[in-house]
């Protein structure tokens, strides 16, 4: 990507800055921002919503292999 290669050793942050991409850590916190809100707006009776009153504490396994 722009003209270099890997034995140039150019990290990836100066191409990036180059290029103009945005980290991938701060896109997918973009994406998940955008879904809370869909899921924010949606009607309390709607499926997706179920998950925030799901009660997680029966569904705890044993740590290790099973006997």
């Amino acid at each position: 990507m722009c003209g270099y290669t890997r034995l140039d050793r150019i990290i990836n942050e100066v191409i990036r800055e180059k290029v103009g991409v945005v980290h991938i850590e701060e896109k997918l916190k973009e994406i998940r921002l955008r879904w809370f809100g869909h899921v924010k707006r949606r009607g309390v009776n709607a499926a997706v919503r179920g998950c925030e009153t799901i009660n997680l504490k029966y569904c705890e396994t044993g740590r290790g292999r099973s006997r």
